[in-house]
This record gives C-alpha cells, structure tokens and sequence, in this order.
C-alpha cells in the first residue's frame, strides 16, 4: 500500500466514524430538589455535582460529559427554577437556570414523582417558549409505593407540559437510566465528539473541592443557615515534600459573627466532621491523599452583594 492509499483508507475510516457518531447537549431543568444534580451524577457514573435533600444546593451551571464509543453527551446541571428573587444570589441562579436553555440540543424537565408545584408550572411556561425537543422525567419513582397510581399523575402531566417524551426513573437507584438516554440521543445529529474523550468537567478543580466543601455543610447544619455560606478556595497546590499529596485551603463565608460558632460547632466538632467528609470526597475525586485545612470568616450580606457575589465566582 503507497501512502496515497494509505491516507485515503484513514480519511475513509473518520468519515465512517463521523457518520455513526451523535454528540450534543443536553440541559437538566426543573425547580430545586427534583434530583437534576443526582441524575447528573448517575448518568456520568461519579460524582461532578453535589447533593442534598435541601433546595438550592446547586448554585452554578455545570457542565458533565459522557463519552462512550458511538455518542458523547454533554450533560448542563442546573440550579433550580424558582419564583423567588429576593436576593442576589437567587436573581443569580435564576439567569443561570434560564441561560441552559440556549443552544442545546434537548431540554430534560425534571419532575419529584407524584408532585406538581407552581414552580413546576413555571418551569413549563418558560419551555413552551422555546423551540427544542423536550424529554420530561418523573423522577424518584421509587417513592411510590403502587405503581398504578401513577396513571392518574401522568395523564395530569400530559395536560401540563408539551413533550416529546415521558420517562419515569429513579436517578437513585438508576431504574429508567437505559430509556433517558435512548430518548436524548434520538435528538443528536451524526457529528464529532464536543470535547476530548478524556474530559468530564468544564468546572476547575479548585470549584470542585469548593463544591465538596459545601455540600457537607449543607448535610450538617440546620435548615437555614446553609444558604449564607458560602465556600472559597485560597490554596490548591502540589505537597513540595510529597508528590501524591494536595494541600487544599478553604475559607467558608458567613453573613453574620454568629453563624461562625455554629459552623465551627461546640469544640470545633462540625467542622472537623464536615473536613474529614470533603477530604475523603477529593481524595476519590482526584485520586491522591489530601491535605485539607478549613477557616471561617465573616463577609457581610454576601449573598445580596453583586460585586461580592461576583468576587466570590458568580458570575454569568
């Protein structure tokens, strides 16, 4: 074989390839605490984006990439959709939320098993000004007990939401995974892959250790003080004595002095608890030993400061 036969065999080759390929994006939308973030993680197999049972854990908008032989898909987690725009913050989360829905390929409205809120319906109303197929998932089905009584539900939803199709999981326990994805990727075009194979986030590692840090405070406080914190990270870098060990720095912000004994907690227990949890999170995530320090400090009214919140990595 000459070298001219040779390069035409290789061209012949990636244009087969091209052809078999689908990629495209894919935005996961719905008000908080539907699950966007669980599916997320579930359909990339390891964690990207953090969780909790309270609303409005997720406070950016991250991008997820699955790549498998024949499809790569790039997956948009969302902050909740809500109605609520008292501070900055959530006037923040909002735009992110909204911002998703331009230039993807698919829309996944996700809805909380036999649930059906106003911030649900607003959600719908701002899909049905779009013009992009839309996959709605009913998620956490494994909280319902008879499966019949679903039924009723979904034929409300029907009446509810324009989509192009209805799947019913459990991002939990990945029941209905295998249909979700079968349905996105009827709405992929034949195109090369987005990003390089290897890539799984187009958030930092530094925002990633960030996220761990308060996804554990979310867990360990009570139900308010969550939302005034905040979490920056002031040092990430390589141990100089040990090579397969990360120093990582973080400050977690609060709006008022007495929040900061709560964090702490009695003996500094909270906080070494919540330390120890994110250490063993970016230790799997970054596959080395880490060496985390935590303070905390008060930065007043943060969430209602636009300079502060874009200070802090808020940022359209």
């Amino acid at each position: 074989m000459n070298l001219d036969d040779f390069l035409a065999q290789e061209a012949n080759k990636r244009a087969d390839t091209s052809e078999r390929y689908r990629s495209g994006f894919v935005a996961l939308v719905g008000r908080p605490n539907v699950g966007k973030s669980t599916l997320l993680n579930a359909l990339l197999g390891q964690k990207i984006s953090i969780t909790s049972p309270k609303p409005q854990t997720t406070r950016h908008r991250i991008h997820g990439v699955k790549s498998e032989n024949e499809y790569q898909m790039v997956l948009v987690d969302t902050p909740g959709m809500h109605m609520g725009e008292s501070k900055a913050l959530n006037r923040y989360m909002n735009r992110a939320a909204d911002s998703a829905l331009l230039d993807v390929d698919v829309v996944v409205f996700i809805v909380d098993s036999m649930k059906w809120t106003k911030e649900d319906a607003n959600v719908a109303r701002k899909l049905e000004k779009i013009d992009i197929p839309v996959i709605l998932v009913v998620n956490k089905i494994d909280t319902i007990k008879r499966r019949e009584d679903m039924l009723p539900h979904l034929a409300m939803l029907s009446e509810k939401v324009k989509f192009d199709a209805l799947v019913p999981l459990s991002a939990k326990s990945r029941n209905g995974m295998d249909r979700l994805e079968e349905e996105v990727l009827k709405h992929f075009e034949n195109t090369t892959p987005i990003f390089p194979e290897d890539y799984v986030t187009d958030k930092s590692e530094r925002f990633v250790a960030a996220e761990f840090i308060r996804e554990k405070l979310m867990r360990q406080l009570d139900q308010e003080l969550p939302y005034g914190l905040t979490v920056e990270i002031e040092q990430f870098e390589q141990d100089p004595t040990d090579e397969e060990k990360l120093l990582i720095g973080g400050v977690i912000l609060v709006e008022r002095a007495g929040q900061k004994n709560i964090v702490i907690g009695k003996q500094g227990r909270v906080l070494k608890e919540v330390g120890t949890q994110a250490r063993k999170d970016m230790e799997r995530m970054f596959q080395q030993r880490v060496f985390l320090r935590l303070w905390v400090k008060v930065k007043d009214n943060w969430s209602d400061d636009d300079r502060a919140l874009a200070s802090l990595g808020y940022t359209d």
